[in-house]
């Protein structure tokens, strides 16, 4: 499969990146507010510009020689996206005029050795242009001038210049196979720290500061001949907890992630339990009828481990979480890389689980058999009958029953029917959708 060309957007902080980005995707993609340092890691998304399609790098913005310990981590990560790009757009602030600090940074991307762009963002009236003239003295050719926020000035301009050698989307194929694992959990879970793990670079800024994460971030990777995307997701915090605005847009769009995904990993923190906010994710999770894995991070942390600790713990995670009896339970230390690629491998069979389709035959085959073994009490004089199962569906399984009185399928017999099917069939990791329709009889024996 050819590689799409990759473009990185670097800049002091509150230029406008994230704008600048929304713009390209045509959503709200990044976060978007007016604090600085709002993006602090290297995001990835696919724009298309005139049938040509290529991903962006939104990166946290650049501060050379600042302390600050997350400002440095941004600085590291704006020099791997860097290194990772083919192409780097330096957008600058039009509104503020030529900053020290954009020197130094034109000097680093010089060094880079890669085409470097350069985009003088809001100007958003027609007299702000004259200050394009200006930035001719960071020395990196011609400065465009754009207003990320409207759209207007040379964003088109820009966009051609810089896809001009990118071949069309009919020489890039995708790969229909990937499987997309959404990693997700409380604050301070650890969730970052197993995407760093399993990528084996800092590609996610790790801190103590609870929080640290705050963009859905996107990481490809290839295991055993199969690709995978990584979604590193803000921690979801009870709601409550969450002050508006920046960090509610994180946590919604880290519950959007869940939506989109194929797999979820719950990360619980083996040194604090469960806790009802985990119980609250996998809640959403299969909501959602996404698969979904429990990875309990830390287990390094866990002292004084015996031969049946694990079993204990899968008998609270049991206990606590009865609903997610299916899901299969790794227990990891991103720290130590302790069963980390599990992972992947209980992602591709859960995937596996997730799509399978059973024959109408033989499903109406499991659901006679199991209606014979044990068949539905009577209410007032009237028993429920099961003519005739179908899978209209997959990502999670869905079955339709035909019966002849809806009301007579309760719910504890319904949950027989998913147990029996889970018997017979796997369903392994996912979760399942019953549904019921009424049929008469004869309908039934017409067709």
């Amino acid at each position: 499969m050819m590689r799409k060309p990759v473009v990185a957007i670097v800049g002091r902080p509150n230029v406008g990146k994230s704008t600048f980005v929304n713009r390209l995707v045509g959503s709200r993609r990044s976060i978007v507010d007016d604090l600085p340092g709002v993006t602090r890691d290297r995001i990835y998304f696919d724009v298309e510009w005139l049938n040509k399609t290529f991903t962006v790098i939104d990166t946290g913005g650049i501060i050379p020689g600042d302390e600050d310990n997350i400002m440095l981590s941004i600085f590291d990560q704006a020099k791997i996206a860097c290194e990772e790009a083919d192409k780097i757009i330096f957008l600058v602030d039009g509104k503020e005029g030529v900053n020290p600090v954009d020197f130094d940074i034109a000097n680093i991307l010089r060094q880079s050795g890669k085409p470097v762009y350069l985009a003088v963002n809001k100007l958003d009236n027609p007299e702000s242009y004259l200050m394009v003239n200006d930035f001719y003295s960071l020395a990196l050719g011609e400065p465009i001038g754009i207003s990320a926020l409207h759209g207007s000035g040379g964003v088109g301009d820009l966009l051609d210049i810089i896809t001009k050698d990118f071949d069309e989307n009919s020489d890039i194929k995708d790969d229909d196979t990937t499987i997309r694992i959404a990693i997700v959990g409380r604050p301070n879970a650890g969730k970052s720290s197993i995407v760093n793990s399993l990528l084996n670079e800092n590609r996610v800024i790790v801190s103590d500061i609870s929080g640290t994460t705050r963009d859905s971030i996107d990481s490809k990777i290839t295991y055993k001949d199969r690709e995978f995307v990584l979604v590193d997701t803000a921690g979801i915090r009870k709601k409550s907890k969450v002050d508006y605005g920046v960090e509610q847009f994180a946590v919604d769009r880290a519950i959007r992630s869940i939506r989109s995904c194929d797999v979820a990993l719950l990360v619980i923190d083996a040194t604090e339990g469960i806790s009802d906010q985990d119980k609250k994710i996998s809640s959403i999770i299969t909501e959602a009828g996404k698969g979904i894995i429990i990875a309990v991070n830390k287990w390094d942390l866990i002292e004084d481990k015996k031969s049946n600790t694990i079993n204990q713990f899968e008998k609270k995670l049991s206990s606590d979480i009865p609903f997610l009896e299916y899901a299969p339970k790794i227990f990891i230390s991103a720290k130590t890389k302790q069963r980390i690629t599990q992972i992947f491998d209980k992602a591709a069979e859960v995937y596996e689980q997730c799509t399978k389709r059973v024959s109408t035959g033989l499903l109406n085959k499991i659901v006679k058999e199991l209606y014979a073994l044990n068949p539905p009490a009577s209410v007032k004089g009237k028993r429920l009958k099961l003519l005739y199962s179908t899978q209209t569906g997959i990502q999670p399984p869905t079955f339709v029953l035909f019966t002849n009185n809806g009301d007579l399928l309760k719910d504890h017999y319904k949950r027989y029917i998913e147990n029996k099917l889970r018997e017979a069939f796997g369903f392994y990791g996912t979760p399942i959708r019953i549904s019921v329709r009424e049929r008469s009889e004869k309908d039934t024996k017409k067709n």
